[in-house]
């Protein structure tokens, strides 16, 4: 991989999660979520590594860290809506290479970070993402697993909670066990887009399919812009979602 220029991570922190609220401040390793998240993005060698919250609480656990907090508004609709006032508050170029690494992404690999700020600056796409394979059919079968399918040039075709390829054939018989011949990929929920996309993004009017997935990126695809798939370049270790996905990281981190 050729060497990548210059990038910012901003890290989205909504303290009102769904499924486990006060999600960002849960703690890892004697250390909130949020910070470990953060951590990751300064080893990747970010230029700036900045957390966009709309809670004082989550503000104040980073004070007195390398990380700086920008105060966003509470009723944005997706991770990347808040980045785009983030990046109106900092006034970032129009050209500044954004990594949108979500807050509950506390074992995010520095190199799958510096991969997705690659995959935008060497292509001509606005947005780029990372996946990798699935061979697990359990998670091919959970909607908490966001699954992508690619087209020849490694662009998505479609994001879905629900499994995706379907291989007719092999699971008419059964689906216990993944064809060998089928690519199926898990979307890993990080992105990469230059400050002027971003803004532009945030602007769109939200799409139908975006809504019946709750998925962000599928407003990119909707209003025909292009989003790359590249492939992790090692194991990107999936984020906290629920109690259980909680328990695994802090056993892998140290409680």
């Amino acid at each position: 991989m050729s060497k990548v220029q210059s990038f910012v991570v901003a890290i989205p922190a909504r303290y009102a999660a769904t499924r486990l609220p006060g999600k960002p401040l849960l703690s890892i390793a004697g250390e909130p979520m949020v910070l470990q998240v953060a951590r990751r993005a300064l080893a990747a060698g970010a230029e700036q590594v900045v957390v966009a919250t709309d809670d004082e609480r989550v503000a104040a656990a980073l004070r007195g860290t390398a990380v700086r907090v920008v105060m966003t508004r509470a009723d944005h609709a997706s991770g990347s809506d808040r980045l785009a006032e983030c990046a109106e508050q900092l006034g970032w170029p129009d050209d500044t290479i954004v990594v949108n690494l979500q807050g509950d992404e506390p074992l995010a690999p520095p190199s799958g970070i510096r991969a997705v700020a690659a995959a935008l600056a060497e292509g001509d796409a606005p947005m780029a993402t990372l996946a990798t394979a699935i061979t697990d059919p359990h998670e091919l079968f959970n909607p908490n697993c966001v699954k992508v399918v690619a087209d020849r040039n490694g662009c998505a075709l479609y994001f879905s909670r629900a499994p995706l390829p379907w291989a007719r054939d092999a699971f008419a018989g059964a689906r216990d066990m993944l064809p060998s011949a089928t690519p199926f990929l898990r979307h890993i929920g990080i992105y990469a887009y230059r400050a002027g996309f971003l803004r532009k993004f945030a602007a769109l009017a939200p799409t139908p399919l975006e809504r019946a997935e709750a998925l962000e990126q599928l407003r990119a695809l909707e209003h025909g812009y292009r989003i790359v798939v590249r492939l992790a370049p090692e194991p990107f270790p999936g984020g906290v979602d629920t109690v259980e996905d909680l328990e695994r990281v802090r056993k892998l981190l140290g409680a």
